[in-house]
């Protein structure tokens, strides 16, 4: 589930928000106008709780009950897609779930009144009278037909008995009235069959796939063959807790796709993990022992993943270009404990650094991940998002150890959020992993890592506007570091630019030792643009300490320029003007001013 969003009101709120946090993790966020300094500043608070509402995220909040109900009316709907909502006394006192009940928000409200030692006002019938909640089964389990779950619930609520069929303690150990001749079924099978009248049909998710492929085997064959092997031992896919192979195949697209057919994860196990099943093998095969280090994927897969205890019932069935077997588990299957996830490594953007210029999918990326990696000063600018990750810290340089380290914590089946400023792929670091997964230089699960990329706002995108729009026609960027690239390189690029009459932006303008190279770049360009061609010198964008100021050509000052700086020059055609307000623009004409029908003059 979501991390929880305790969201305040006043400051008297605040003390216990933050009590509750330190207890449960989440975040904070604080209605503007009356406190400040928690983790997101509200200022619309309506639009705030439907946008959290409709994320899924667990409300918790710590305000009047009926003022929380009026402010989520328009948003409520799908009574089983509703996240848990909480009103919270300010005292902590008692502490009642709104919504989404079965959803978490009863386990919420009894988590929270341990913190606060107040009342959780559970109000829900199933939970009251049996001590379970049969339309959300616990962790392990499905339920085939909630649809039928609330007639049921209701029968059992008005006094009617019920058959337990099939081992579930979390059922056998409840308060629910049990007869050997009840007409309501409450049944646990992995049997391949449909829900009977009356019935509600749960799945323990105690079965693992073990699948085999060949390099490049389609993943329909994979699926086709799953789905036979399934039907044929007779048994329910909504079982399944896992599929399992060997770690060669972690970046084995028919093995994911399998996987992604059953939605469930797809786990990895090495060869030596797999030859320990070599005795409990119905298959063993001393070709595949020769190429893998294994006697059997599938079987060996299988059997890994379904631990000690576990029985092979579906031995292996073969495809053209595939393996499926099937094993059984005593007990539901808890997935921290089956092998190996496929690593991932998000590679994200944070622009400036500010929340506002942060992208909703960058933050969820990095609110997913369990490591993250990157320069101490991009971490701290996460804020609360960071909170509860493990944190690689790195200082600046050394970009391709950083890089390595990232790719490495994901081959081990990690999560890990490589952090850049601006965006990831603009003189940043996604080109390195792309570089050292083509040619070399980490470990072969480093190589099988899934990899995505999330843009940020650049620097140049920040700069241009706060400046106006001088981005408007061709541009490019060049950096004057030479650390990487040569010096004559640099310089055969600035010229090309200036011939060419592009917009420039330049990145890495100078340094503590380098003074050089932009007082030889402003020279070059005024060979080819007017004096007063506008040049936009943006500071600490998107910081407290922001600096936009825009100058001429002629007038550009390397003491003025520092490493934070972001330096876009003007073509021949940018121009700049001061507004009503006293405000500097600039801003580069696309040419609409020639297009037919336009109503835009020159000024005189």
């Amino acid at each position: 589930m979501s991390d929880p969003v305790f969201l305040c009101l006043s400051p008297a709120s605040l003390a216990l928000a933050t009590r509750l946090r330190a207890a449960l993790g989440g975040e904070i966020h604080g209605f503007a106008p009356r406190l400040s300094g928690t983790d997101h500043d509200v200022s619309d608070l309506a639009a705030h709780l439907g946008a959290l509402f409709a994320a899924g995220r667990p409300i918790l909040a710590l305000m009047a009950s009926g003022a929380l109900i009026r402010l989520l009316a328009p948003h409520l709907g799908d009574k089983r897609a509703e996240p848990p909502v909480l009103s919270i006394a300010e005292d902590g006192s008692c502490v009642v779930p709104l919504l989404g009940g079965h959803r978490g928000a009863n386990d919420w409200a009894r988590h929270v009144a341990e913190v606060t030692g107040g009342f959780a006002a559970v109000t829900t019938a199933g939970d009251l009278r049996f001590g379970v909640a049969l339309d959300v089964p616990p962790e392990g389990y499905l339920l085939e037909n909630p649809e039928h779950a609330k007639a049921v619930m209701a029968d059992l609520v008005a006094g009617e008995e019920a058959w337990i069929e099939g081992e579930a303690e979390w059922l056998t150990g409840s308060a629910i009235p049990v007869a050997d001749d009840a007409r309501i079924a409450l049944t646990v099978s992995t049997d391949a069959r449909a829900p009977r009248s009356a019935e509600l049909l749960y799945r323990p998710r105690v079965l693992v796939l073990g699948i085999g492929a060949e390099r490049g085997a389609p993943p329909e064959e994979a699926v086709a063959l799953a789905e036979a092997t399934l039907a044929q031992a007779g048994l329910s896919p909504l079982s399944l807790a896992a599929v399992a192979s060997l770690d060669l195949k972690a970046d084995e697209p028919a093995v994911h796709a399998v996987a992604a057919h059953f939605g469930v994860p797809a786990r990895f196990f090495d060869a030596s993990t797999l030859e320990r099943e070599a005795p409990r093998l119905a298959n063993p095969s001393e070709i595949v022992f020769r190429e893998t280090g294994c006697h059997g994927v599938a079987e060996g897969a299988a059997l890994a993943g379904a631990g000690e205890g576990g029985e092979l019932v579906a031995p292996k069935r073969k495809s053209a270009r595939a393996t499926a077997a099937l094993a059984r588990a005593p007990r539901p299957l808890d997935l921290e404990t089956i092998g190996r996830a496929r690593g991932t490594l998000f590679v994200v953007g944070i622009g400036p650094g500010s929340d506002a210029w942060r992208s909703p999918e960058v933050s969820r990326m990095v609110a997913s991940s369990t490591d993250l990696v990157g320069y101490s000063l991009y971490l701290d600018l996460l804020g609360p998002l960071a909170r509860g990750k493990a944190r690689h810290d790195f200082d600046l340089g050394a970009e391709e150890a950083r890089v390595r380290h990232a790719m490495e914590l994901a081959a081990e089946g990690r999560t890990v959020a490589l952090v850049c400023s601006g965006d990831a792929g603009i003189y940043a670091m996604a080109t390195l992993v792309f570089e050292l997964m083509d040619r070399g230089g980490v470990s072969d699960g480093a190589r099988r890592i899934a990899v995505e990329v999330s843009p940020g706002i650049s620097a140049l995108q920040a700069a241009a506007a706060r400046a106006g729009a001088p981005l408007g026609h061709d541009f490019c960027t060049i950096s004057l570091s030479d650390l990487l690239t040569p010096w004559e390189d640099i310089q055969r690029r600035v010229e090309a630019a200036a011939r060419g009459d592009f917009v420039i932006a330049f990145y890495n303008p100078v340094s503590k030792r380098r003074r050089t190279q932009l007082a030889h770049a402003r020279d070059v360009l005024l060979q080819h643009r007017p004096r007063d061609t506008p040049v936009v010198l943006a500071t600490n964008l998107g910081r407290p300490q922001e600096k936009v100021r825009i100058v001429d050509l002629s007038d550009l000052d390397v003491d003025e320029v520092d490493m934070l700086t972001v330096v876009v020059v003007g073509s021949s055609n940018t121009r700049a003007f001061t507004s009503g307000e006293g405000r500097r623009f600039a801003y580069t004409p696309r040419g609409y001013a020639a297009k037919p029908g336009t109503t835009i003059a020159e000024t005189p």
